[in-house]
């Protein structure tokens, strides 16, 4: 919707028919409903396959569908879109059976220069000249900039005739596929019907609005410019009334509707949400909209005198300036300015914190219980809240919106546990979780956290954000870590704790006694923390080459069917999380294939490389680092399948690169959220290791998982015809039972082989 204009522009001033897909249409829908393949996911993304069938019937060239993920910037964090908005494109080419060539090429709004050198390498390709190519360019980023400016035009048009003739005002917030009649079943049409001028969020698009004052992570895009127009709305007069529509299984709404409420609620305001899907229920949606404006109306003043506000529509590029912004009247606030409350959030983590013990949730049986040896070398005191439990859902969906990812409902769970049932006293401990600052919800956990401590007037708590790429903007100056004295001995913890996991299920299945595994898995993990704790990494390589000879004496010689576990990085590690699973499997007599941390470390060189490739990076210094310390782990990884050598069953680590190109089959390489396209990676290394049935574990829900997994299914199936695939979503209410007949109908072809 937003960018159609600069993608008409570009392609038509480079000599191109530009044929657009009609209106949304119910009856289109349903003849493509067959074709999603995740039921849970968006409305708007469901509605794409018809869309996307409609041209390829209509007998155009080519589709053109673009994989962008970066919007245009407005300061905050990052402008990145959607996963599903970026790469539903990637489900699209798994399931639509045509000979049309449908074009996903990369692209990012966010550096101009960029998006050049993107539109330069895709055009050419296409056997468009690149002076011509620079003019449409030009031209297109101008045709954006003018729909930009007569958007927020109209929307300062709208108001003002509103303050004019004294009429409610409903700035209805969404995305921009919100104004699809379909999607939003013209809802704007209702509002209007029923007395109030709408608007939406675009009024507030490019106004100086800061950021601040919210537990948000402002890393995407539209609910960024959503953030803004709910502070703008907060300084309007009282007959502004703030609405958001979203759409049912939207993701990143799930992480920002409590906060977006709980800020309008501190300004006297009130947020009236409308949840919309595929089916059409008008009357409900109108009757929540009339009793949202009885209710405005109940408290409402009398309106102050605007003055003569200048009509905009000739000069369209003043309509943002700061003669604009000057032109605004005195804020006022619905609530006064005196009943505002203040925001309150967590103390920050300085130097005198490091005192703190810092609990950390619990993440995976073979690398949480190094955890505290690793970061004491670091000078801190670590401790590893248990694994969790049905308390840990219990006090989770207390706490966090029920339609956050169930990983994020078990760490506030966790957190909440501690505090609340094991007495950690606030006063003298912290809390730190990993942030990646990715197009995944994962970076919001931490934002999350704060929020979390805040309701349970826990805000002396600090909370520390552990993140590796140094991009984020977190304000905790007491927390570093001495990396050149804790590298070597982090890098052999990961290959090694890895390697024991490897060693154990292929043992346990294959004991001669039982209950031997278990026990020297137990024993190498203590062995291995006390060598971390005197930082001695070349003792832990010692260490793992003697667990191989130890594995290996209490291991009969059997074949046994392989099982790779793959999905979500906490389910597939989180024995709670994903229900046992990989127990049962193991009880069943499989050899199961575990997921490495090592995989997931190493999948940032590949994301480095990938996007030169696709001129989103430039090369830099930075990369002679990469490159060296690539190199070293790369080293330490011989040497560990060298170690482990004497052990039958040991299977060497994979070449991450080798990964990422047989990936490339099936999935962008800059599809790099959530699991990204490791996970597709990780499916086909474990068919190549021999596992022909891999169970792939996410989170009801997850938005990464919907484009990553189930999204190219059609794919991998095409590419490695052998696979069987069991995809398994988990929330606190999951049913064990319907969990063991999924797999009990899985294995089965695999335990009558056995027979």
């Amino acid at each position: 919707f937003e960018e159609y204009p600069f993608w008409h522009t570009l392609l038509t001033q480079c000599g191109f028919e530009v044929v657009l897909s009609s209106e949304s249409d119910y009856g289109r829908y349903e003849k493509t409903v067959h074709q999603v393949m995740s039921d849970n996911i968006c409305f708007p993304a469901k509605l794409a396959h018809a869309h996307v069938q409609e041209l390829i019937d209509s007998g155009v060239d080519r589709v053109f569908m673009p994989f962008v993920v970066y919007e245009r910037s407005r300061g905050e964090q990052n402008s990145y879109n959607c996963p599903v908005v970026t790469g539903y494109s990637q489900v699209i080419k798994s399931v639509q059976t045509t000979d049309t060539p449908i074009d996903s090429p990369s692209f990012t709004f966010k550096d101009e220069k960029a998006l050049y050198r993107q539109c330069r390498t895709y055009l050419m390709g296409l056997g468009v000249e690149e002076k011509r190519i620079k003019r449409a360019f030009v031209e297109a980023l101008m045709a954006l900039d003018t729909y930009e400016h007569e958007v927020v035009a109209v929307n300062r048009r709208i108001y003002e005739d509103a303050i004019r003739r004294g009429r409610p005002v409903i700035l209805l917030a969404g995305r921009p596929y919100h104004s699809d009649p379909l999607i939003q079943h013209r809802l704007s049409d209702v509002a209007a019907s029923l007395g109030a001028n709408v608007i939406t969020e675009d009024i507030a698009r490019d106004l100086d609005v800061p950021m601040g004052e919210t537990h948000i992570l402002a890393q995407w895009s539209f609910p960024n410019r959503i953030v803004r127009a709910a502070k703008w709305a907060v300084e309007q007069p009282v007959n502004v009334l703030f609405m958001q529509i979203t759409s049912f299984g939207c993701g990143p709404d799930a992480f920002f509707l409590d906060e977006i409420g709980r800020f309008l609620s501190r300004h006297g305001k009130a947020l009236t949400l409308i949840k919309v899907d595929d089916v059409n229920n008008v009357g409900s949606l109108k009757l929540r909209i009339r009793s949202a404006l009885q209710s405005q109306a109940t408290h409402q003043r009398p309106l102050q005198s605007f003055g003569q506000l200048p009509l905009y529509g000739e000069h369209l590029r003043d309509v943002t300036s700061d003669s604009f912004q000057r032109s605004l009247p005195p804020p006022h606030r619905g609530g006064g300015q005196e009943g505002v409350r203040p925001f309150i959030t967590t103390k920050r983590f300085d130097h005198p914190d490091r005192r703190r013990k810092v609990l950390i949730p619990f993440f995976t049986p073979f690398l949480s219980p190094l955890l505290p040896s690793l970061f004491g070398l670091a000078g801190y005191d670590v401790e590893v809240l248990p694994v969790s439990d049905s308390a840990s859902d219990e006090w989770g969906i207390k706490y966090a919106n029920n339609e956050v990812c169930y990983p994020a409902t078990l760490v506030i769970g966790d957190i909440v546990k501690a505090f609340k049932e094991n007495g950690h006293s606030p006063s003298e401990t912290a809390v730190a979780m990993s942030q990646t600052g990715g197009q995944c919800r994962a970076s919001n956990y931490v934002p999350l956290i704060k929020s979390t401590l805040v309701q349970m007037g826990l805000s002396e708590v600090p909370v520390i954000s552990f993140d590796l790429s140094g991009a984020l903007r977190n304000d905790q100056p007491g927390f570093t870590i001495p990396w050149a004295k804790v590298i070597r001995v982090a890098v052999a913890t990961v290959l090694c704790s890895d390697a024991i996991a490897k060693m154990y299920y292929s043992t346990v299945v294959r004991e001669t006694v039982q209950g031997e595994a278990a026990r020297l898995r137990d024993y190498y993990l203590h062995l291995l923390n006390e060598a971390i704790a005197q930082n001695r990494p070349d003792h832990l390589y010692e260490l793992t080459g003697k667990a191989a000879h130890d594995f290996n004496a209490v291991c009969t010689t059997k074949e046994c069917h392989a099982v790779g576990i793959v999905g979500e990085i906490l389910l597939k590690f989180h024995p709670y999380a994903q229900r046992g699973v990989t127990d049962w499997l193991v009880g069943r007599g499989f050899e199961v294939l575990p997921p490495l941390m090592t995989d997931f470390f190493l999948e940032s060189f590949v994301n480095r490389k990938a996007r030169r490739e696709a001129q989103f990076a430039k090369a830099g210094v930075g990369d002679l680092l990469r490159h060296w310390a690539y190199g070293y782990i790369k080293q330490q990884m011989a040497r560990v399948d060298t170690l482990c050598a004497p052990f039958r069953y040991y299977r060497p680590f994979h070449d991450i690169f080798a990964m990422a190109d047989e990936a490339a089959h099936v999935i962008n390489l800059n599809t790099q959220f959530g699991e990204g396209w490791l996970l597709p990676a990780e499916v086909i290394a474990a068919v190549r290791s021999g596992a022909t049935h891999v169970v792939s574990l996410q989170p009801f829900g997850c938005i990464a998982n919907h484009i990553v997994c189930r999204g190219v299914e059609n794919k991998l199936k095409r590419y490695l015809p052998q696979l069987n695939l069991l995809s398994l979503d988990f929330d606190n209410s999951v049913s064990e039972v319907n969990v063991v007949n999924r797999l009990l109908l899985f294995v089965e072809e695999l335990e009558k082989i056995n027979d």
